[in-house]
């Protein structure tokens, strides 16, 4: 199946399921058809246009990260600048510090992958249009409407990563 075609087929899937979702969700709170099926039909569509949406800044997030990798030494002089500007905790700021130093050496090795970032990029942008559209539609059961939706989107984004670098990595093998 070809990108495009996946894509598309993600973009209905997602509409079908979340408008299903949505009129469900809003059938709890309120018996106006006429307000849960706008809720379902926006919520719907926006998950639509959000699949392709965030599809494609995940690849380019996985295209720019991907590559990269994240080291946590650079945590040790933020922690330690908090307590080396108090000077009544000097037993606990040398203390401190020697751990620091003990960590950096292990933590030096420890490096954490770019991928591991990349999809919260889309997730971070899919969270707050689907927020910032339900409330301005006055979504009646808003959070049940939207969790799930930005949890799902959460495991598509993973798991769509993982699949890019494993297709990446094949590539590469194979040349």
């Amino acid at each position: 199946m070809s990108s495009r075609a996946r894509l598309i087929l993600s973009a209905l899937i997602a509409f079908g399921f979340y408008f299903t979702w949505t009129y469900w969700a809003n059938s709890l709170v309120t018996e106006n058809l006429a307000v849960i099926f706008r809720a379902a039909l926006v919520q719907g569509m926006l998950s639509g246009s959000i699949t392709i949406l965030f599809t494609f800044v995940l690849e380019r997030a996985v295209n720019r990260f991907g590559k990269h990798s994240i080291s946590l030494v650079f945590l040790a002089p933020i922690l330690y600048s908090v307590y080396a500007k108090k000077k009544q905790n000097i037993a606990i700021s040398n203390t401190f510090n020697h751990v620091l130093n003990k960590s950096a050496a292990v933590v030096h090795s420890t490096r954490i992958p770019g991928t591991i970032f990349a999809p919260l990029i889309p997730i971070a942008m899919q969270g707050s249009l689907a927020l910032g559209v339900n409330l301005i539609n006055q979504t009646p059961n808003l959070w049940l409407t939207i969790v799930p939706s930005i949890v799902f989107s959460a495991i598509y984004g993973y798991g769509y990563t993982f699949t890019l670098l494993n297709k990446r990595e094949m590539t590469n093998s194979a040349r």
